[in-house]
This record gives C-alpha cells, sequence and structure tokens, in this order.
C-alpha cells in the first residue's frame, strides 16, 4: 500500500468514527439520575436519552441491575418508583 492510499483510509476510517461518535451523542439531549430503593437495599443510576421519560427509564434500569438477582426482580424493581430524580437538559 502506498503512502496516499494509506492516508486517505486512515482518514476515511477517522471520518467515520467521527459521525458514528457524533451521530450517538447528538440525540442525547436529557441526562437523569434516579435513585431506587428494591428489596431493603437502594441503588442509583445516571443516564441520558432523548427525551425525559427515555433518560429517567434507563437510569432506572442501571439503578436496578445490580440490587436484582433475577429477571423477575429487575422486572419488579423497574415498576418500583424512583425514590428520588434528578434530569437535567444536555
Amino acid at each position: 500500500m502506498n503512502p496516499r492510499t494509506r492516508n486517505i483510509t486512515i482518514l476515511l476510517v477517522l471520518a467515520f468514527v467521527a459521525f458514528l461518535l457524533w451521530s450517538t451523542l447528538s440525540s442525547q439531549h436529557v441526562e437523569c439520575a434516579v435513585a431506587v430503593e428494591f428489596d431493603g437495599r437502594q441503588g442509583t443510576g445516571t443516564a441520558s436519552g432523548a427525551t425525559a421519560e427515555a433518560a429517567e427509564r434507563e437510569a432506572q434500569t442501571a439503578a436496578c441491575g445490580p440490587l436484582a438477582g433475577s429477571m423477575n426482580d429487575r422486572i419488579a424493581c423497574g415498576r418500583v418508583p424512583p425514590v428520588s430524580r434528578r434530569c437535567r437538559t444536555l
């Protein structure tokens, strides 16, 4: 591979990575932090999303992860109202 072809390939790969990063981060408009109490234990999680509802849902899923031992517990924890929630616009 000659130097010119290598440089063009590197530039194309960098442009593709930059596009992926931009498209992923540009859709994140709200960040939420949620605290959940489940089965006598507390967990916290933070997530971002396009809407406050989506960010809050993902933050609750993150908070419930370490607290739940089974899929049934994860579903039940996801339905518990959060102890606290804080959202901010990015």
